[in-house]
């Protein structure tokens, strides 16, 4: 019975195989669509679809620098041990490579841009689940083009941060401690706005009500006239900005001076300028919840 690539591609869909093996399984069915799933799933293949549903929460988080573009992608899997796997590590970096090198719009576009080995980047995961015995998704990705990035990862893919800098002519290959340094602050403290001129209007009225209703029952501000702690508050905002924007954060490695100050200095010693553009930062898990295992119902599974 001859078979179609509609065949294929449906056979795909019911599996999640890749292509090549779908193709396989219907030449060595004769084309019989449940004969061919059934090939698949005597070969383990078809594992992977059922795999799929299932929680992943770990995985890594990984940044890099790729012919010039700044690369920060999350791939989750079910372990934390998953994390130390060479060949989730290999597909980690290859799906940079493909980020890097195509740019594509999301991760759906991702899945379906070329691994580089005759597969799609989507059958190439296929693979790895199949092999590493876990699900395994590819969560988010950013992607910086033009200027300087400068990438850093912290505790082994725990979070990823890649720092994009502006930087004068001439300073391309000097500013990479610098970059680092604002890239390791982000990971320690992972700051809610890169500078003051990024927070809204809504933010800054929400901080006055809530400094405001502090005051009211604090007994020494409370018969303070309105506009006396107005003015206490638009002195504490200054706190809130140094507290949740990178710029305006105090340096951790030296307290006498801002990130923003730090940087400037850093450019005037290197004879240049330095500009801050943007910076992005995946910390694994970020908002997955996590599956609550039983170890009881898991041990009582296991002796049934």
């Amino acid at each position: 019975m001859a078979f179609t690539a509609a065949d294929v591609k449906t056979l795909r869909e019911m599996t999640g195989v890749g292509m090549m093996e779908c193709k396989k399984a219907l030449t060595e069915a004769d084309g019989n669509m449940d004969k061919a799933v059934e090939w698949l799933r005597e070969k383990g293949l078809a594992t992977a679809q059922k795999k799929a549903g299932r929680i992943a929460a770990e995985g890594v988080a990984y940044a890099d620098v790729i012919d010039g573009v700044g690369v920060a992608v999350e791939v989750n899997a079910e372990s934390d041990f998953v994390a130390k796997n060479e060949l989730f590590n290999e597909y980690v970096k290859g799906v940079a490579a493909v980020i890097a090198k195509y740019n594509p719009a999301d991760v759906a576009a991702l899945y379906e841009l070329p691994y580089g080995n005759g597969k799609t980047v989507k059958e190439e995961q296929n693979d790895k689940v199949l092999v590493i015995g876990e699900n395994i998704n590819v969560r988010r990705f950013a992607r910086f083009e033009g200027g300087v990035s400068v990438p850093y990862v912290h505790m082994g893919g725990r979070i990823g941060v890649i720092v994009n800098l502006k930087v004068s002519e001439g300073l391309e290959d000097k500013v990479t401690e610098v970059g680092k340094d604002m890239a390791m602050q982000i990971a320690a403290l992972n700051p809610r706005f890169w500078d003051k001129g990024q927070v809204t209007q809504d933010v800054i009225d929400e901080e006055k009500k809530i400094m405001m209703a502090q005051m009211a029952e604090d007994p020494k501000m409370a018969n303070k006239p309105e506009k006396v702690r107005e003015n206490i508050v638009l002195g504490k905002l200054g706190k809130f900005y140094s507290e949740n924007c990178l710029l305006q954060q105090e340096f951790v490695k030296d307290n006498t001076m801002t990130v923003e100050q730090y940087m400037k200095s850093s450019a005037k010693a290197l004879g240049g300028t330095i500009e801050f553009v943007n910076a992005v930062r995946f910390e694994k898990g970020e908002g997955i919840e996590k599956r609550q295992d039983n170890l009881a119902e898991e041990v009582a599974k296991m002796v049934k």
